[in-house]
């Protein structure tokens, strides 16, 4: 189902809680959501349609792809770059790594490592971020 955008700073602020089996609903919510904004929009994470749980999507390629109780586990490469969030109105500037390696439960809630480079590295932090209360 597709939900709207939060755009709430009070609640955006706050750090989203572990996800648990029981929260499939969310992720597909989650994916649609992000498909339906795919023009606009690289990737999203739950508290962006009103759930305080640590569920991000994003894609990679034409694909969205679910990370649930994301951690980043390595970062390399800091640089400066500018963003901007559907739930915030314009840009601002912050601070990424350009390769994470990432250790998450994936759509199946199986453990996954993965490392990531480029904008899918940039996005994830941002989601990443945002489960941490954290906004740009």
């Amino acid at each position: 189902m597709i939900r709207p955008i939060n755009q709430q700073i009070n609640f955006l602020a706050h750090k989203s809680r572990p996800a648990t089996v029981n929260d499939q609903p969310i992720l597909l919510d989650l994916r649609d959501t992000l498909v339906a904004h795919q023009a606009d929009c690289l990737g999203m994470a739950a508290n962006m349609i009103g759930e305080n749980k640590q569920i991000i999507a994003f894609f990679v390629g034409p694909l969205p792809v679910l990370m649930v109780n994301p951690q980043i586990k390595q970062r390399k490469g800091l640089y400066q770059t500018v963003e901007g969030c559907l739930s915030l109105k314009g840009q601002r500037q912050t601070k990424r790594f350009q390769t994470i390696t990432v250790s998450y439960l994936d759509q199946n809630f199986r453990l996954q490592q993965q490392t990531f480079s480029g904008l899918i590295a940039q996005t994830i932090q941002h989601e990443i971020d945002h489960c941490n209360g954290r906004l740009i």
